[in-house]
């Protein structure tokens, strides 16, 4: 086998008699690469597009270069470094490709920089190299020289009828693996030229595509390949498309873990899962019995298609496959575990062990970790309400230390994740020095709603950021929060006002800005349950018996009352000076107001007994406006068998001091 060269060298550059011969002579040099198959169907693509993308996608219709300015780079070698096909896992990789060439080492390399004008070219200039006046045999002037005069060309119609039929004639005789490989990646080269799926040539890749499916038995990966780039080419009715699924449909059953990767990513290129139903319920019952074969780049990718197929119907594969991600997780990448946390939270589904492998792994990662995946993370933990202190405390020290690596919406996912799940890390001192530094120098880079959930977030740590508060409540700023082209939707309006509602009670010192009274929401439930959540129906009605037993009567207490604030008490009881009950008929008279919280396990994080950011507000809120605030937790009262013992509950809950209760 002949080394991997470049015919068309350097100096064959000067031997052309024309610009068009030279370009021709760089189209033709594409064959000669060399004798093997592989290699001009790896290079050929590869350095062609390198030298021609910038003529094409400044090409009219007519396939004739634009009267803008084109530049683009080649770099040529004598020793050509020998890559796989593997990168072709989809065409839009194609264009990266040439890029990725200019990174390749090459023992000797040179550089040339042609510029394509209306009216001149730029040759390449290289020291030690005779004139081009020289080598054309022409006697311009020094202000001249490496100009000379040329007329557009079409590279579209020169690559079809030139170069990709000489290609197509080499692969004819190609071993099968070589011709499968070489074919799939000519008729990618189509799709990256724009060549027209209804032309000849694409028409005899096409029938050279059929013939080979029939004669040959072909893996399941090369034809997920070809399926893409038949995909791109022609839409997903494409008879190439159907026959690779039909293909890969037969060999379902016998797919590796790395086969099967491939074809969900294949079905989730074509966007139409109902237009496969059948063979997705197969691959998933197949996927399931390979689950513990699956490596972690092989769940990073099946995650990730599942995800764009919109399989939600698939919980027992998804659960699995959570199952299966713990026990390989170490072995995550960043951006394979960004997938993963992405579809677990696409999908709502989580496993504990998932969250313990976090736990164990995830604290030692996050400080060189892509600030992305950090992000990610904290946004999953959000999601799942899921309080892991191992987590939260790399996160802050990561922020400590590594604050100017991440873009401000980055910041905004963190520390709302800490805000809404109430957790105050350890060197909160430290990190919330850092935020007031990271807001001071950059605030204008904070859009105004992620300012504003920033802000909002650190009252339920109880960490009153006074200093830009002022800024928030200013015209100017409410002014640009209005011109992101929509109204203030309620949510944002119900952040501001708790915000002002939290500095009222919390810091009578403040004197600065305040929001305007016409901004107030009035009442702080919502349908999205953002600033406080309703009372279960199924925890009320345990508690509601016993408490009438205990107050003796329904006329004793209220329910679901709003306060003047805005937020909502789900029982509240009255008393008179002397500590006795008051009925409803009498509570002008109230000296004493206690509101009970019944608090189910909505109110609270998944993995532990602390309440959500918003509900631990809400209740220190209670307290500033003269409430007695007495929680009721399910996991307390759940635990009581009968009537007895929850009255004696509820007894000991509201009234501690007294021993014995009648009325």
């Amino acid at each position: 086998m002949h080394n991997n060269t470049l015919s068309c060298s350097y100096y064959s550059r000067f031997h052309c008699n024309s610009e068009e011969d030279y370009i021709f002579s760089i189209m033709k040099s594409v064959v000669s690469i060399s004798s093997s198959v592989r290699a001009v169907c790896q290079y050929s693509p590869n350095y062609f597009m390198t030298c021609s993308r910038g003529l094409i996608r400044h090409s009219n219709s007519s396939g004739r270069i634009l009267k803008s300015d084109v530049s683009f780079k080649a770099r040529m070698a004598q020793p050509c470094v020998k890559s796989t096909l593997g990168c072709f896992h989809n065409t839009r990789e194609m264009g990266a490709v040439a890029q990725q060439l200019n990174n390749l080492p090459f023992a000797e390399e040179k550089d040339y920089e042609l510029r394509v004008h209306p009216e001149k070219h730029l040759l390449p200039k290289t020291a030690g190299q005779p004139s081009i006046d020289t080598q054309l045999g022409t006697s311009a002037s020094p202000t001249k020289l490496g100009h000379i005069k040329v007329e557009p060309l079409s590279v579209k119609s020169l690559f079809e009828v030139e170069v990709l039929p000489e290609l197509l004639t080499r692969l004819k005789e190609a071993p099968s693996n070589e011709k499968t490989e070489g074919l799939a990646t000519l008729l990618g080269v189509c799709v990256e030229f724009g060549v027209d799926y209804q032309s000849s040539i694409v028409s005899r890749l096409k029938e050279e595509w059929r013939t080979h499916l029939s004669k040959t038995d072909i893996g399941v990966i090369h034809l997920c390949h070809l399926g893409e780039v038949a995909y791109n080419l022609e839409g997903k009715r494409s008879e190439i498309v159907e026959q690779v699924l039909d293909s890969v449909s037969i060999s379902i059953d016998a797919l590796t873990q790395n086969e099967t990767a491939r074809v969900y990513s294949f079905l989730a290129l074509l966007e139409d899962p109902h237009h496969c139903q059948d063979l997705m319920s197969r691959l998933h019952r197949h996927t399931e019995k390979l689950i513990h074969r699956l490596q972690a780049i092989n769940i990073s990718d099946i995650f990730h298609s599942l995800v764009a197929l919109q399989q939600r119907q698939a919980i027992a594969l998804i659960v699995k496959l959570s199952r299966r991600a713990s026990r390989v997780f170490r072995s995550f990448q960043d951006e394979e575990l960004i997938k993963v946390l992405g579809a677990l939270m696409h999908f709502g589904q989580h496993d504990e062990d998932f969250i313990t492998a976090m736990e164990k792994h995830l604290p030692v990662k996050i400080v060189d970790a892509d600030p992305e995946l950090t992000s990610v993370v904290m946004e999953f933990c959000l999601q799942m309400k899921c309080r892991s202190e191992p987590i939260f405390e790399a996160v802050a020290e990561s922020f400590i230390c590594n604050s100017e690596k991440y873009t401000t919406p980055q910041i905004a996912r963190q520390i709302i994740a800490m805000g809404r799940l109430s957790y105050l890390p350890q060197c909160s001192s430290q990190m919330f020095k850092k935020l007031e530094s990271v807001l001071s120098s950059r605030f204008s880079q904070f859009q105004p709603r992620a300012l504003i959930e920033v802000l909002h977030s650190c009252i339920h740590l109880e960490r009153f950021p006074l200093n830009f508060v002022s800024k928030v409540f200013s015209p100017y700023f409410l002014q640009r929060l209005q011109a992101q082209g929509e109204p203030l939707d309620k949510h944002a309006l119900g952040q501001l006002t708790q915000l002002n509602l939290s500095i009222s009670l919390e810091c009578n010192y403040y004197r600065g800005a305040r929001l305007p009274y016409h901004l107030h929401v009035k009442k702080f439930s919502s349908m999205d349950h953002s600033f406080e959540s309703p009372v279960e129906s199924y925890l009320y009605n345990q508690v509601k018996g016993p408490l009438n037993k205990l107050l003796e009567g329904k006329t004793y207490y209220s329910t679901r009352v709003f306060t003047q604030p805005g937020y909502t008490i789900d029982v509240e009881i009255c008393l008179d000076e002397d500590g006795f009950v008051l009925p409803l008929s009498q509570w002008d008279h109230t000296h004493r107001r206690i509101a009970l919280c019944l608090d189910a396990q909505d109110r609270f994080c998944s993995n532990t007994h602390h309440l959500l950011g918003k509900e631990a507000t809400k209740r220190r809120h209670l307290c500033r406006m003269g409430y007695e605030v007495v929680q009721i937790p399910y996991f307390e009262f759940e635990k009581l068998r009968t009537q007895q013992e929850r009255v004696q509950y509820l007894h000991k809950k509201i009234f501690p001091t007294i021993f014995t209760f009648y009325r």
